[in-house]
């Protein structure tokens, strides 16, 4: 399929989704839509909002955040239930945050290594991305880590891609991507960028998330893409991803897609992606990770 606008996923709590009466109406059939697990959320209630997803049309892709899991028994149990009450095909591993495990995995690959994923056969796999740089190590460490998923992604059957972290500084998640495929990792990149939404609320998840310097650039153009009185435009930041997207200068780097963290809102979010196109309700954009839809 060719596209001249950037495919898009979306994130959505499991409250979010519970909540949304018109779901089925706001966003393209087989759109992958990520469950976030921030340490509140019960394994019925991502297995319900995983359900829910899946009965409406679209391509649920739940988290397992490592240090959060406390043991490998947990951990089979929510990937068995999940794949067989909810059809899982795809989901995202990351570290977690927390700075003590409450369980036995320190890290996203330790969670990989278990090959219970591979077991009850998922085979599309995200991992994080941290273009902003992470709270919790460096970035030579960072890239260390990237290239270790690499590896096993090598030596794996499963589709495995990268997600990123949101930010608002387009010129550095561009050459973020272009110097990890230089160092070998030529992984897909998904970039996440922030949806419509009050400063304010950017502010407290740039806070929470720990993107202290790109909420720095972000404030310095603030002129130019923002005020108190209409919030964050988010095209700003995605018109330049998508425009390297879709010239020859993206073979420089792994760029496939964005990633849209909806903090305004679902309902605006989808609206935005709905009006420059990229959620086209005439046809479905999917990627080439989840091959059963298309």
């Amino acid at each position: 399929m060719s596209l001249s606008k950037i495919p898009a996923s979306i994130e959505l709590s499991p409250k979010q989704i519970f909540d949304c009466e018109n779901l089925e109406e706001l966003m393209p059939a087989f759109t992958h839509v990520y469950i976030p697990d921030l340490g509140v959320e019960t394994a019925d209630s991502m297995v319900d909002a995983s359900k829910r997803l899946t009965e409406a049309g679209y391509q649920p892709v739940p988290h397992f955040a490592a240090r959060r899991i406390t043991t490998k028994a947990v951990l089979e149990l929510r990937i068995k239930r999940l794949t067989e009450e909810a059809d899982i095909k795809d989901v995202l591993i990351i570290g977690g945050g927390l700075p003590v495990p409450n369980g036995d995995f320190v890290s996203s690959l330790a969670l990989l290594e278990t090959g219970l994923f591979d077991k009850y056969g998922i085979r599309n796999i995200g991992v994080a991305g941290h273009p902003e740089g992470s709270p919790d190590f460096n970035d030579d460490t960072a890239l260390e880590i990237l290239q270790l998923k690499q590896n096993l992604a090598n030596r794996s059957d499963a589709n495995f891609r990268i997600v990123t972290q949101f930010g608002f500084d387009a010129v550095r998640f561009i050459n973020w991507a272009k110097h990890i495929k230089a160092m070998g990792i030529d992984l897909p990149v998904h970039m996440g960028v922030a949806g419509p939404a009050k400063i304010t609320t950017l502010i407290k998840f740039a806070a929470m998330c720990g993107i202290g310097n790109s909420m720095e650039f972000l404030k310095k153009r603030s002129s130019a893409i923002m005020t108190l009185a209409s919030g964050f435009n988010p095209e700003d930041i995605v018109a330049p991803i998508e425009q390297h997207w879709l010239s020859d200068q993206n073979s420089l780097s792994s760029i496939e897609q964005i990633h849209v963290f909806p903090f305004g809102g679902i309902k605006k979010s989808s609206a935005w992606l709905k009006e420059r196109g990229t959620w086209d309700a005439e046809s479905v954009q999917c990627d080439k990770h989840m091959v059963a839809a298309c």
